[in-house]
Order: structure tokens, then sequence, then C-alpha cells
């Protein structure tokens, strides 16, 4: 729910985050995939904390806030990358494990993974008429192509249900 609140962002990302990437009522990051490219031209996402993602915070995340803990205590300071890069593949593989549980009592079949969170975001907003501009920024994309492959499922859809206008008389 977090991830879909705050514009998709990745387990990755979020097992990242700072208290300092809080400003006010806003969460402001980079970012780690995109980091590790040579662009000069990086952006930073940012995301209105609603209430319910505060809520959030205040449930799960690290008490002790210090601008430089990180929010949620996946993490800890001075691991190496292959210890950090462990602890966020185990931490992604618990949350893909607790989606599936949950999928599964609700009735759902399909392969539903932390991904989704990213996805549903996008489409969300999209059907909400929000501009494909604005969702590619949201998601951190540098590429319109990028973003319109999110919401191809979408499109996909929204024609049958037009075509089906042609024949509903």
């Amino acid at each position: 729910i977090f991830s879909y609140l705050c514009n998709g962002i990745n387990m990755a990302d979020i097992c990242r985050l700072k208290y300092k990437n809080i400003e006010g009522d806003y969460l402001t990051f980079i970012r780690k995939k995109t980091s590790r490219t040579r662009r000069s031209d990086i952006k930073p996402i940012r995301c209105f904390l609603a209430p319910e993602a505060k809520a959030i915070i205040s449930l799960h995340g690290n008490p002790d806030m210090k601008a430089e803990n990180y929010i949620f205590n996946i993490l800890e300071h001075g691991i190496d990358a292959a210890r950090e890069h462990e602890k966020i593949r185990f931490f992604t593989r618990h949350i893909n494990r607790y989606m599936k549980n949950i999928a599964e009592k609700i009735g759902i079949n399909s392969g539903v993974s932390t991904y989704a969170a990213r996805h549903s975001f996008a489409t969300v907003l999209k059907r909400k008429g929000a501009s494909i501009d604005y969702i590619k920024d949201s998601l951190g994309h540098s590429d319109l192509k990028t973003t319109e492959n999110y919401l191809d499922s979408f499109l996909d859809e929204t024609i049958k249900k037009n075509t089906s206008l042609l024949t509903d008389l």
C-alpha cells in the first residue's frame, strides 16, 4: 500500500528511504536504478505523503526519526553492497509471499507481486484522467515509451470496451 500511495516506489527504494527524504508533506528521492546512470539530468521523484502513507510510517517506521536514519528498519548503516542487495531481495520476497497469500484468499489467481503497486498506481491515474507525462515523471521514467508499456493493458481494455460500443445498439 505504501508503494502504491508513493508513486509506485519499488521495494529497493523503500528500503533505502531515510527521514531526510521527508520534507513536510512530501517524500523526495532518487531511484537507485536511476542514480546508477551517467545522465546528468537526474530528476528526483517527489510525492505527496497522503495521511494513509503517514500512518504506515507511524505504524511501521523507525521511531528514531533522525535525518540519516532509514524510515523502515530493513537496512542497517555500514553494510556492504552485497549484504544490502541480499536484505532487499529477502524483504521483496517476504512482501511478495504476503501479497500472494492475500490474493489467494480473495480469489485472485494471477501472479501478484510488489510490481502490481507500481502498475496499479499508473493505471489508476490514467483511468482518472492524469496525463501520461505526469505519470511518466511520477514513476521516474525518462522515456515516455516505458510509461506507455505500463499502460498497455489499460489501453487494450479501453480498445475492447470502445469496440463493444459499436455493436451495443
